[in-house]
């Protein structure tokens, strides 16, 4: 349920997490697409934990403008959730906007508005790296959804969206939204995830990155002066293996030299342009998770789509098959591995589940 580490984005403030582990070489962003970033404050926000921050900073990505009705109400809003370590920004990759966002594609910017918020954590929003390291708030799921909706409710003045949709970590936050927010989406696509608790190898993986990093002795409690190079080493190979796509890999890098340079760069690029700390708690914000007692609260329709070759989301596991019987209007697909599939990151190649979001537009008009 982890971000796939496709797209290492350019940003113009200082390096920060990437979308973890990798299925391709990273992709840059399209210059052509007139993004705006913005940002809004939330006072004295309070977490599930007990603690506040007295302002909580959101940064979000927007493109296209936003469209009134008769009644004045914006009815074109689009937001779509990045997964562990990401950024909206990285929905602006040509393998993701290329897609979607051109005139007659299924989110033509002509036509929506979407809205590519970086999570509590994430990107330029507010971060332990800012300076409260591991004094940061201890933020979960529930607390990144919320902050989401007060950006849509409060702040941009939205009383109902057109589409959620989600990747890996944005695929559980789309699972959120319609447990807690049932009538606030017109549509859900969630993408690459579970709808149970993060638990068995998922949470063990997942534990043991965290303690790999806690374990480097330059971490210091979170106080560290230099980057924990080796506890950072740790935890990217193990998101790298868990983003992996087997078929796609052997068929890329069939010999054993380009197979070993290819890991070494990503996790190396990885290590480089990730804070300890703020990988520490994305990936734990998943600690609470659990939508699988309240799924039949999901009334929005959905469509749901797992890769067959997600080493993060095993085609085994029969959940997501099951939900969709508890809840009121949702579909699943498994996408089939193929050489071209892309393990856990095949969420943000759009070409493999572009006519799934076609088609669920189509049915919620």
């Amino acid at each position: 349920m982890l971000s796939a580490m496709l797209l290492l984005l350019a940003q113009a403030s200082a390096p920060q997490t990437p979308p973890i582990a990798t299925a391709t070489a990273p992709a840059a962003p399209t210059a052509q697409w007139p993004a705006r970033d913005a940002q809004v404050t939330l006072r004295n926000f309070r977490f599930r934990s007990g603690e506040t921050l007295p302002e909580l900073r959101i940064n979000y990505t927007t493109l296209g403008q936003p469209h009134r009705n008769a009644r004045g109400e914006i009815d074109n809003a689009v937001m779509v959730l990045h997964g562990t370590g990401g950024t909206g920004r990285q929905f602006l990759s040509p393998q993701f906007a290329d897609d979607l966002y051109g005139p007659g594609q299924p989110l033509d910017i002509t036509r929506y508005w979407i809205i590519l918020p970086d999570g509590i954590g994430h990107g330029k929003s507010s971060k332990p790296s800012d300076g409260l390291h591991m004094r940061f708030p201890q933020y979960d799921y529930d607390d990144m959804v919320e902050a989401q909706y007060r950006l849509l409710h409060d702040a941009l003045g939205i009383k109902r969206m057109r589409l959620i949709m989600g990747t890996s970590m944005g695929c559980m936050h789309s699972l959120v939204w319609g447990e807690t927010h049932p009538d606030f989406v017109r549509a859900l696509m969630p993408l690459a995830c579970e709808p149970v608790e993060i638990a068995g190898l998922n949470r063990m993986w997942r534990a043991l990155a965290i303690e790999g990093i806690k374990a480097d002795p330059a971490w210091g409690g979170g106080e560290y002066r230099t980057p924990p190079t080796q506890g950072l080493r740790t935890a990217a190979s193990l998101l790298f293996v868990a983003g992996g796509a087997p078929l796609y890999f052997q068929a890329q890098y069939p010999h054993r030299e380009a197979a070993e340079a290819f890991a070494r760069e990503r996790v190396a690029a990885s290590i480089a342009a990730t804070d300890a700390n703020d990988l520490i708690y994305q990936i734990n914000a998943s600690r609470t998770y659990d939508p699988w007692p309240r799924l039949e609260a999901i009334t929005a329709p959905t469509m749901w789509v797992n890769s067959a070759d997600d080493f993060i989301n095993p085609r085994n596991l029969d959940y997501p098959r099951q939900a969709v019987t508890r809840m009121k209007d949702a579909q699943f697909r498994l996408i089939p591995e193929t050489a071209e599939t892309r393990g856990h990151g095949t969420h943000t190649a759009a070409r493999f589940w572009k006519q799934d979001l076609v088609d669920l537009l189509k049915r919620t008009e």
